[in-house]
Parts: structure tokens; C-alpha cells; sequence
């Protein structure tokens, strides 16, 4: 059962490869959901550069930080609020990223 992630941003349904912001659907291309995968799948957690790289790209490619930095950027354009101040897809610089869920609370 793939899970369904939600922010006070967003929603990600990772079976349907599906993201929302609001009412609109956001059409994220099979890489951006490759990178997205693997941070959703490890929230709050510091997912290194080079893990990102390998997961996504395979383990030639651990060193090609520039397309983590070019797809992040396109990532935070398509779902955080103020792409230039992220608050979901976090940067630690020259480690890695994080996924910060930032969820809703409970309408319970």
C-alpha cells in the first residue's frame, strides 16, 4: 500500500504518482518523482546527495550534484508556496535535502 502524503501545501499520492496543490493537479516529470519518492520515504530525515544521486541516476552519477540542484528547483516551482524560501523541500548545503512534512492536523 503506497501512502498518500499530505502538507499544508500539497498532496502526493505516491501509488498514482499524483500531486496536488489546492484543487489543480501538478504534473511532475518520472525524474521529479524519482527525487520526490525517495525524500517523502525518509521525512525529516537528511537523504545525502550522493544516496539521491544513486537512487535516482545510479551510482555513476554520484557526483553530478548540479542535477539534483536544476531538478529541486523545478520540484519547489511546481510545489512549495514560495519556491525561493522552501519550507517542505529543505537544502542542507553540500550534505543534502530534506523533506520537512509540515502536515495538517487531524480534522478529528
Amino acid at each position: 500500500e503506497e501512502p498518500v502524503v499530505h502538507t499544508t501545501g500539497f498532496q502526493l499520492d505516491l501509488a498514482q504518482k499524483s500531486a496536488t496543490v489546492g484543487d489543480a493537479t501538478v504534473h511532475l516529470t518520472p525524474t521529479e518523482w524519482a527525487i520526490v519518492e525517495v525524500l517523502v520515504r525518509h521525512p525529516g530525515r537528511l537523504v545525502t546527495q550522493r544516496h539521491l544521486l544513486q537512487e535516482v541516476w545510479g551510482p555513476q552519477y554520484e557526483h553530478e550534484t548540479n542535477y539534483l540542484r536544476v531538478h529541486l528547483a523545478a520540484i519547489r516551482k511546481k510545489l512549495e508556496p514560495t519556491p525561493g524560501r522552501p519550507r517542505f523541500f529543505v537544502t542542507e548545503p553540500g550534505i543534502g535535502y530534506r523533506f520537512e512534512p509540515e502536515t495538517q492536523p487531524d480534522a478529528d
